[in-house]
């Protein structure tokens, strides 16, 4: 019985009473009556400021985890209530309810969520709903989340060595296993000054100018690496997950993980509608930053590889080694790798996006192009293992055996 039930049942009964002349039915009127104007007071008394506090357990949880949301409820009013429980709804998961326990002003609980996927799942329309020792009215308080969310990192796999660590094959067919750490490029033309060492006239620019023109230089660090992930939609197959792209996280991760555990300067470039740049200079400082960017990033890209890697190549330029983590590897997608691949190392994982759909697999012209060019190329489909396809030794000992 609600507050408005209660309320008319009182007059009906003290009505009843007042007819009738029954005493016995005059009590009990009076009473839902006072009940009712009581349960209204109190009302008034609880309303006030809350807070919800949201802690996701273990934090952060990687995916495959059993996760537990506790939740913490603090009230301003020192009213007692009868019951106490919180509603809200989570990103991809949706709406929840947790009936907290305590006393006083502060109630908590534990919410089981189950074993989830990689992901951000935010806190949205968290409200505590406040109810009398009656069951007669409940006060429903908005909260502010505060950002809060449950983060699941990937679930990266443990690598020594990686494919690309065999050598590659330069463009006349020459093995290239060895790469200045830094070096000098050539950016642009200046004019000629007096003194200048002839070596640096750049001749071409020189006849066509008709004066003396040489090489402006810049200074290139080499020993950095750039781990691109692509958030091509199109390459999105299949359920979270075992879906394409998140098998494209967790190899983007995993490779990323082995520079940093080696020293590498190393940065991870999502090619997403974000487009979020994360520098590792520390595998223990810095590398919590990328698995919270890898368990929030989505397939939203806004234009195809090819077309970021030619207008978003300032992101990508400063470095000496470039790993693309990929699913769309088109034509004009391969034209732009092999440009690159003439001025910086160059590997690519190539997700075969199919298979995470069920599809019958075929390996498309682009990685056969690429890797018949020398340049190395992990193929991953669904049911393989990742460390597997990501460690050529690996492979080579399992295909031996």
């Amino acid at each position: 019985m609600r507050l408005g039930g209660a309320l008319l049942l009182g007059a009906c009964v003290t009505a009843a009473a007042l007819a009738f002349g029954s005493r016995p039915l005059g009590v009990a009127g009076v009473g839902l009556l006072f009940a009712a104007g009581a349960v209204r007071v109190w009302a008034g008394f609880v309303r006030g400021p809350v807070s919800i506090i949201h802690v996701a357990v273990p934090a952060p949880a990687t995916e495959g985890d059993r996760v537990r949301l506790r939740i913490e409820a603090r009230r301003a009013s020192r009213m007692p209530v009868g019951s106490l429980v919180v509603r809200g709804s989570l990103d991809r998961i949706g709406a929840y309810e947790c009936r907290l326990k305590g006393h006083g002003r502060s109630a908590v609980s534990d919410l089981d969520l189950g074993r989830l996927p990689r992901g951000r799942f935010a806190v949205k329309d968290a409200r505590l709903v406040i109810g009398d020792h009656l069951g007669l009215e409940s006060i429903s308080l908005t909260a502010d989340p505060a950002g809060a969310a449950v983060v699941v990192h990937p679930r990266l796999v443990e690598l020594q060595t990686l494919f690309s660590d065999a050598g590659r094959l330069g463009g006349a067919g020459r093995r290239l296993l060895l790469r200045r750490p830094a070096g000098f490029d050539f950016h642009s033309v200046r004019e000629y000054t007096q003194g200048e060492s002839l070596r640096r006239v750049h001749w071409p620019t020189t006849a066509r100018r008709g004066q003396l023109m040489v090489k402006k230089l810049e200074d290139t660090p080499r020993d950095t690496v750039v781990v691109l992930l692509d958030c091509d939609p199109a390459g999105a197959s299949g359920q979270s997950p075992e879906s394409s792209f998140d098998a494209a996280v967790r190899a983007a991760g995993s490779v990323l993980k082995v520079y940093a555990t080696r020293g590498r300067k190393a940065t991870l470039v999502t090619s997403g509608s974000g487009g979020v740049v994360v520098q590792v200079s520390s595998l223990a400082e810095d590398f919590r930053s990328v698995l919270g960017v890898l368990a929030a990033v989505e397939p939203d890209a806004r234009s195809k590889l090819a077309r970021w890697l030619m207008h978003e190549q300032t992101r990508t330029a400063q470095t000496g080694e470039l790993v693309v983590v990929t699913a769309s590897l088109e034509p004009a997608a391969v034209d732009v790798l092999l440009a690159i691949a003439s001025r910086r190392l160059l590997s690519v994982v190539w997700i075969d996006a199919p298979s995470y759909a069920g599809r019958p697999t075929r390996t498309p012209s682009g990685p056969l192009r690429l890797s018949g060019l020398g340049i190395p190329v992990a193929v991953v489909r669904r049911g393989d293992d990742l460390a597997t396809a990501l460690d050529a030794p690996r492979a080579e000992a399992l295909a031996g055996a």
